[in-house]
């Protein structure tokens, strides 16, 4: 029996088993990263301050090394992704509603991830943990769930908003995160299972002793006054600027970046990039987790967070410009987190009665990531879903949405592309609702009622339209004239070719008004078998202005859907 909604019991049960998948997949992953800091640094520690177990003049060449083998696992995967000619990003295999993750190239662009990670490359972790959590999924519906009629697209689904939990320990976040980014909708019918998947990701994380805030701020709370108030609107426009020029900032990388062909070369001239800005500050490499809670604890003064912010945001333009593979999600964070200290830190020296500032690090972290990834709802719940703090519900509900608004008002593209597909297809499906039939309305034949049917059978023959339309001395419709029936009755010798039209004149025709919507004209054609449809002036007068065809209308509805 096949499964006519997203949401029931079996899509449900699956979710479980991919969801504690998902979070194995992504510990692996780490564990991983860990073991080849082990090689390279003999060190546990954050890649900020391991790297500083090597001379300094070793580090631009140790990120660059890093970025050259990451170029050339990459190189291989490009090659079998043209020769597949298929696509291998999870949110693209979702949209898209594909069978499978690619496995061989979702594996070796993991591989240059993990090369440009381990080397220290200002770049996020969780991007190829949520396309290896994918590839999972992938590959568990495809052999342990392929009895059942689920749609492999929804199980790969689970599974990128599992992994993503399981990196941010936000299940609600992810599942909307896939939800709006992959789907292009929050229905709760696609949504459940999501959040299954999500959920149980996050208590096998919890069960293996991984149980706790990512962010040290669940016991603070946020007094929320007009001087809080006016702050949290400042971050979420400066944010929703900051975002914006974070997205151009790396456009304009890819641009430079694309002079260099070879991919092993592209990606080390990148990270040797990365690695002398790390002579600055070591800060600026790896992902910035370690960073934020020290940005969280108070370490850095102003001059020192201006710097970093600076440097963050160049070290990851450059990262992601020379196609490093890896996510943006904690760089944004930090961004974020920079950008709100600094702006609450400078309203308390400029006098303002400011208590807590490193408070405005989550709401400046919240608001970058909306506006970096264009989805404000999943970054307004996993900030505070890191941090467990629910009296940051609304600064960070006011800063998101605000950061959003600006970066969409700027028209920066998000930096997934299948966003812009979504804002593509919403635009498209707003202007089909809204537009009015008058601006499709083309030339129609039309004759007057005294003119014979012999004339109406050489003009549909030219015109190539089965209905000949009928109108009067002044324009205003009358009815139309059937090829079918003056072929008929020409046969029975009812009528000649030089009978007037008016005769074989259908009166009772349907029609629609200039006026009305695209939308209604659609539902005018849905209850007919016709191909095009009369257009008259108004129900009034009923002057005859042309026709509507359906081929026009569904060109307007393909761009949507």
């Amino acid at each position: 029996m096949s499964v006519k909604h997203v949401l029931n019991w079996t899509t449900i049960l699956v979710a479980i088993p991919v969801g504690c998948a998902a979070s194995l997949v992504t510990l692996g992953f780490r564990h991983l990263i860990e073991l080849i800091n082990q090689l390279l640094f003999h060190s546990d520690r954050d890649i900020t301050v391991a790297m500083t177990v090597w001379p300094w003049y070793c580090w631009p060449l140790i990120v660059g090394a890093g970025g050259v083998i990451a170029g050339f696992f990459l190189r291989y995967a490009v090659s079998l992704e043209q020769q597949q000619i298929s696509k291998t990003d999870y949110l693209d295999v979702i949209n898209a509603r594909l069978d499978a993750v690619p496995t061989r190239t979702s594996l070796f662009r993991a591989l240059s991830s993990i090369a440009s990670i381990g080397s220290g490359a200002s770049i996020g972790k969780e991007g190829p943990m949520v396309q290896l959590s994918a590839l999972c999924g992938s590959l568990m519906g495809r052999f342990c769930f392929k009895s059942v009629a689920i749609n492999n697209s929804e199980i790969v689904a689970m599974a990128a908003a599992a992994g993503l939990a399981s990196v941010y320990h936000a299940p609600l976040a992810s599942a909307i995160f896939v939800a709006e980014i992959a789907f292009g909708i929050t229905a709760l019918q696609r949504l459940i299972p999501l959040i299954i998947a999500a959920a149980t990701a996050v208590m096998t994380m919890w069960s293996l002793g991984l149980r706790n805030a990512l962010y040290p701020f669940a016991e603070v709370a946020f007094q929320l006054d007009p001087t809080t108030l006016l702050l949290t609107v400042a971050v979420g426009l400066l944010s929703g600027l900051l975002g914006w020029l974070l997205i151009k900032m790396i456009g304009h990388s890819r641009q430079l970046f694309s002079h260099v062909q070879s991919l092993p070369l592209r990606l080390g001239l990148g990270g040797l990039l990365v690695g002398t800005l790390a002579l600055i500050s070591t800060d600026i490499l790896g992902n910035g987790y370690e960073v934020i809670v020290k940005i969280m604890a108070g370490h850095y003064l102003l001059p020192a967070l201006l710097l970093l912010l600076a440097l963050k945001m160049s070290a990851t333009a450059l990262s992601v410009g020379s196609n490093a593979v890896g996510g943006l999600f904690t760089p944004s964070l930090l961004v974020g987190a920079l950008l709100g200290v600094i702006i609450a830190t400078l309203a308390r020296q400029a006098g303002l009665p400011v208590s807590n500032t490193l408070l405005f690090a989550v709401v400046g972290m919240g608001a970058v990531l909306a506006a970096v990834s264009q989805a404000p709802l999943m970054a307004m719940l996993m900030v505070l879903e890191m941090t467990l703090n629910s009296s940051l519900l609304f600064p960070v509900m006011i800063a998101t949405v605000l950061a959003a608004m600006v970066a969409w008002q700027l028209q920066a593209t998000s930096t997934y592309p299948v966003v812009t597909q979504h804002f593509n297809r919403a635009d498209a499906k707003l202007d089909f609702d809204n537009s009015i039939i008058e601006q499709l309305i083309v030339p129609g034949a039309a004759l007057q009622p005294h003119e014979s049917v012999g004339r109406a059978l050489a003009v549909s023959s030219l015109k190539k339209e089965r209905y000949v339309y009928v109108i009067n001395d002044l324009g205003h419709f009358l009815g139309v004239v059937s090829i079918h029936d003056i072929s008929r009755k020409i046969l029975d010798h009812e009528i000649t070719l030089d009978s007037p039209v008016i005769l074989v004149m259908d009166a009772q025709f349907p029609c629609v008004f200039r006026n009305q919507t695209v939308r209604e004209g659609w539902e005018a054609f849905a209850q007919v078998t016709l191909e095009r449809l009369p257009v008259l002036n108004n129900p009034q007068d009923r002057k005859y202005l042309g026709v509507l065809t359906k081929t026009s209308l569904i060109r307007k509805a393909k761009a949507f859907i």
